[in-house]
């Protein structure tokens, strides 16, 4: 058969799929929901995993593409839990202040900045903020986290090593504790300690930036490391480093000198492990991919239950379809048409069933990505792979399902069904 010919055999069994379809409404919206909620589940959550990876990887992207941390527990999740009795990390120091001074004055590396945090209780005369996360951080805070100061201005060197009581706080908790009075230099008190107020910052966050309480919209502040240290009831122990190496040293390089900087002064003989975990970009992806790799993996298998739906109810039309015109069926063998013409044409209507219901999935998926994307922090758009691998989903339920019926109708004996009423 010609090219073309199969071409006019292709419009001409979409055309029929539809025409039927126009016969039988009811019928074929059962038929072709299944496969529309299918494709649904996949664009959806499709469109959302790849909002959220974009807004991490922006988040990631705020430390820079070379940054590490240095971290006395690994945050992955295939890794025991700390507070487990049986789990080694539970027994490994936390990173020391001495530890983050050697690392500081590493060669390969342009700056360490060291970080606490914790959450406590705001309050300014009668107004109070329950719940209030603080970072604690050291100075080199502002070439990490990207934040613009005003007004005000970010606490100094000086003030961190002697533990000022001074704090940024962000735009939301200024709000709430002072209204639209300027809060610079005003003293509020966080868990018992006083704090003079001597900036504003406006943080630039993701969705999971957001999510851990760093967004805009999160009342936030940010003290001096070495006050937390000092004054503040925190657990040193889960200090860690994040640390950027020159621009012209690799990131291994310097993750080698840190590593070998932190087991020397740790003692820790050629044999045995780090007591401490090194982590990259790399690595929070690698989380990240892990994670939602499985939530995606759980998406799919709704998606294959919708389109198993589907498939069986293609199996019904078509089944029905072809009793319905085994006349028409003869008639066409009759006229020359061969089995293969014949499977052809039931297929292509399977196929145009199975690909319509995929179309409807994909707007109402793609629909609900915008609603996403306009009502909330992530970033939510369709994947061209979650697109082509609806489609192919589809067109291949519309194949394996429309085989059964298709092969029935290709075989059905012409002088038989020309005699079928």
């Amino acid at each position: 058969m010609r090219l073309w010919d199969r071409f006019l055999m292709t419009l001409e069994g979409a055309y029929i799929a539809l025409d039927s379809l126009r016969a039988n409404k009811v019928r074929a919206a059962l038929t072709i929901s299944g496969v529309a909620v299918g494709v649904f589940v996949v664009v959806a959550m499709g469109a959302t995993v790849h909002g959220i990876r974009q807004s991490f990887q922006q988040d990631m992207d705020e430390f820079g593409t070379s940054t590490f941390q240095v971290r006395r527990s690994n945050p992955g999740f295939n890794n025991c839990n700390p507070t487990n009795e049986n789990c080694p990390e539970r027994r490994f120091p936390g990173i020391t202040l001495a530890e983050w001074k050697a690392v500081q004055r590493l060669p390969e590396v342009d700056h360490a900045m060291a970080w606490l945090f914790g959450a406590s209780t705001v309050t300014y005369f009668d107004r109070v903020v329950k719940g209030v996360g603080y970072d604690a951080q050291s100075t080199e805070w502002i070439y990490t986290d990207q934040a613009d100061i005003f007004p005000g201005r970010t606490f100094t060197a000086a003030e961190h090593d002697a533990a000022a009581q001074v704090t940024l706080v962000n735009k939301k908790l200024a709000e709430d504790l002072f209204g639209d009075s300027d809060p610079i230099g005003k003293e509020i008190d966080l868990g018992g300690t006083r704090f003079q107020v001597i900036g504003v910052f406006d943080t630039k966050a993701g969705f999971l930036k957001s999510l851990d309480g760093r967004g805009p919209d999160t009342p936030r502040m940010i003290i001096p490391m070495m006050t937390a240290y000092r004054r503040l009831d925190v657990w040193r122990r889960s200090m860690m480093l994040m640390v950027k190496p020159k621009p012209d040293v690799p990131r291994d390089a310097a993750m080698d000198a840190v590593t070998a900087t932190l087991r020397g002064m740790r003692g820790l003989r050629p044999r045995e492990i780090n007591s401490f975990f090194l982590v990259g970009q790399d690595k929070m992806m690698e989380t990240f991919d892990s994670l939602f790799g499985a939530i995606f993996m759980v998406g799919l298998g709704l998606s294959a239950v919708g389109l198993m739906v589907g498939g069986v109810g293609v199996v019904a039309i078509m089944m029905i379809s072809v009793t319905e015109r085994t006349r028409e069926i003869g008639v066409r063998k009759a006229l020359g048409a061969t089995r293969g013409t014949i499977l052809w044409q039931f297929l292509v209507e399977a196929m145009t069933l199975t690909s319509l219901g995929a179309g409807i999935g994909l707007l109402v998926g793609a629909g609900l990505a915008w609603i996403i994307r306009s009502t909330t922090p992530v970033p939510a758009s369709v994947p061209f792979s979650a697109v082509v691998l609806s489609l192919l989903g589809a067109v291949l339920t519309g194949v394996v399902f429309g085989m059964l019926p298709a092969t029935r109708a290709s075989k059905l004996d012409p002088v038989e069904a020309l005699r079928h009423e």
